[in-house]
């Protein structure tokens, strides 16, 4: 059975940041779809992307969904691809050694750029590709040294799963 996602009540409302009504409407739609319609979720997540695919936030819903379902696959592309897209809207480029050690208050695309830095990492190890997750905590513990974004926790994991 399909259920119409409604909108979330205010006490279930999740704060994306400033978007355009459109988008967040979609989102918070995807949200509440998620408990009951995971197909339909990911549809309006990815009705939002082709509407705005410079919205961080619609990368960070899809990546979510797909690496709780396990479609790890689908995760990492996500993520790589919003990742870029963070680069871009930073102006840091390309390349992961280019870039600099950020500041503990970071926000805007920087913040989520370094977050999806350590989705990537998770999303590797749960690949079981602990070379890759390996690197990309590297990184962190270069641009993150104080774990603002929580990258520590991963690296927990990544020690506690090698044989």
């Amino acid at each position: 059975m399909r259920h119409t996602a409604e909108p979330l009540n205010d006490t279930e409302f999740i704060d994306f940041g400033e978007l355009p009504d459109s988008i967040n409407n979609l989102l918070q739609r995807g949200v509440v779809a998620y408990r009951h319609d995971r197909p339909l979720a990911d549809s309006l997540f990815r009705q939002a992307m082709l509407m705005a695919p410079q919205q961080l936030p619609v990368y960070y819903c899809l990546y979510k969904i797909h690496t709780y379902r396990g479609n790890l696959n689908q995760a990492l592309a996500i993520a790589e691809a919003g990742l870029r897209e963070a680069g871009r809207q930073t102006g840091w480029g390309g390349k992961l050694s280019d870039w600099q050690p950020v500041p503990a208050g970071l926000t805007g695309p920087g913040r989520f750029a370094i977050y999806t830095l350590k989705a990537l990492a998770f999303i590797h190890l749960r690949r079981g590709e602990r070379d890759e997750a390996s690197h990309v905590l590297d990184e962190l513990s270069r641009l993150d040294p104080s774990g603002t974004v929580g990258w520590t926790v991963i690296a927990e994991l990544a020690r506690g799963s090698n044989p």
